[in-house]
């Protein structure tokens, strides 16, 4: 795994429990508002967090901690996904997924292999404006395939968007939320990217 940053304690991230988040490194959208580029551009990526500190530390937090939020970057583009969500079950935790939808496949493996337990997923912009926001074309069969495993999975799940006024209006929000029936979706605040410099460094702290 390739891991950019930890966060050892939120109350907010996985919604009802205390958590920790894992931010694993890469990402295949570029987007505008991105406030976190040293996890998406390679030139900019820090060395990565070895994944044997990260998983000594869950097992000192076992008890204290409830739940791990693997978020990014795009998680799904690691490799070893399935086999590291399943090493931090197997400590019992919770486990909330942070996704872009882009890769239904593994989606659908940590969910078969009850592997996750609460996926958030972000929509970036109603589907003909998503090049607007990541920099890339959307595969809106693909995207459409992510939304429609999460709603049918049975688990937690939110969908999100981050509310860029430069790009989106609220005509654009009120897409968003009829593909999605209104249910569990959350319109975030798109805040400057200077204002959301400093977690990186919390959350490449030392173990």
């Amino acid at each position: 795994m390739k891991l950019g940053g930890l966060v050892k304690f939120t109350l907010i991230d996985f919604p009802g429990r205390p958590a920790a988040i894992i931010f694993t490194q890469g990402c295949n959208f570029r987007c505008r508002y991105c406030h976190n580029p040293e996890l998406v551009y390679p030139h900019m990526f820090l060395e990565s967090m070895p994944e044997e500190e990260v998983i000594s530390f869950l097992k000192r937090r076992q008890g204290t901690l409830e739940g791990v939020v693997v978020s990014g970057g795009e998680p799904t583009l690691q490799e070893d996904l399935v086999r590291f969500m399943t090493d931090i079950k197997a400590l019992g935790y919770k486990t909330k997924l942070d996704t872009n939808g882009t890769r239904p496949e593994v989606i659908k493996e940590l969910i078969d292999k009850k592997l996750v337990d609460f996926i958030a997923m972000d929509l970036k912009a109603p589907l003909e404006k998503y090049a607007a926001i990541t920099g890339v074309e959307a595969n809106s069969t693909i995207l459409r395939q992510s939304m429609d495993l999460i709603r049918q999975s049975g688990l937690e799940y939110q969908f999100r968007t981050t509310y860029d006024k430069e790009v989106l209006s609220d005509s654009d929000i009120a897409t968003i939320s009829q593909a999605v029936d209104g249910k569990n979706y959350k319109v975030q605040e798109c805040l400057p990217v200077a204002k959301e410099k400093a977690a990186l460094k919390v959350m490449h702290e030392e173990l």
